[in-house]
């Protein structure tokens, strides 16, 4: 698999790339609330206990989903602040991260994330467990050590990945939709330290599904089974044609 992101030696070694890109309440929640409690007490007399019971069951059902998805999104930013993007990241760390990931996927709104506008703009990966990204064998001054970012067009089906420090490599590739989720991705140019450009004679591929998508949140599974995180930071930016 190729990933969207990569490292100093993907540009080397093209066939190790892999693809790393890889809702609904009622308009008034309260009036659905009387309006269900009004003919749950008019069918029998209910005690004031069976009541509350109800109340307490019901009420987190109506209006707290919302809620549990932020903190979701709050518990998965916690468990991989610490883990280097993934560098450092044990099997039970992994285990964990995953585990959040997918409840949060169950709680996805977006169906269609590649007709989402929310797909637009500059991402940076916060966490990842593909290893052509990681490249934990290596010295880690011989790893990517800035920050990595990915931009999207959902509009065009472009994708750029961007490199920082120390290697400022780059890539751009094309999206063909397989579905409303997944996509594969075809990489047609790589730039070397911002300068040096090297075009794709067709061996940089893969696929991604989009599988958590919000204004500041999107997460990716690869057709490995690697796991991307990615957190919004420039809604506005778009990819050079």
């Amino acid at each position: 698999m190729a990933t969207l992101c990569m490292s100093s030696s993907s540009l080397v070694k093209l066939h190790q790339i892999s693809p790393f890109i890889h809702s609904s309440f009622p308009a008034n929640p309260n009036l659905l609330r009387r309006s269900f409690f009004d003919h749950f007490t008019a069918v029998n007399y209910v005690p004031e206990s069976l009541k509350l019971r109800a109340r307490v069951s019901l009420f987190p059902f109506f209006f707290t989903k919302s809620e549990d998805t932020e903190s979701l999104k709050q518990e998965l930013l916690e468990a991989i602040a610490p883990l280097d993007r993934g560098a450092e990241a044990t099997p039970e760390d992994q285990k964990l991260v995953d585990q959040i990931a997918s409840k949060l996927e169950a709680a996805n709104k977006v169906k269609e994330p590649l007709k989402s506008s929310l797909l637009n703009g500059k991402w940076e990966l916060l966490y990842s467990t593909s290893q052509s990204i990681l490249q934990t064998k290596r010295p880690k001054f011989l790893r990517a050590n800035g920050k990595i970012y990915q931009a999207i067009n959902a509009d065009t089906l472009r994708v750029q990945n961007m490199e920082t420090w120390p290697f400022f490599n780059q890539a751009t590739a094309n999206l063909v939709p397989l579905n409303a989720r997944r996509v594969a991705v075809k990489f047609d140019s790589f730039t070397i330290a911002s300068l040096i450009p090297i075009k794709n004679r067709g061996s940089g591929r893969g696929e991604l599904e989009i599988t958590y998508l919000d204004e500041e949140l999107r997460i990716s599974r690869g057709n490995q089974g690697n796991l991307f995180i990615l957190r919004m930071v420039d809604p506005s930016y778009r990819v050079p044609l």
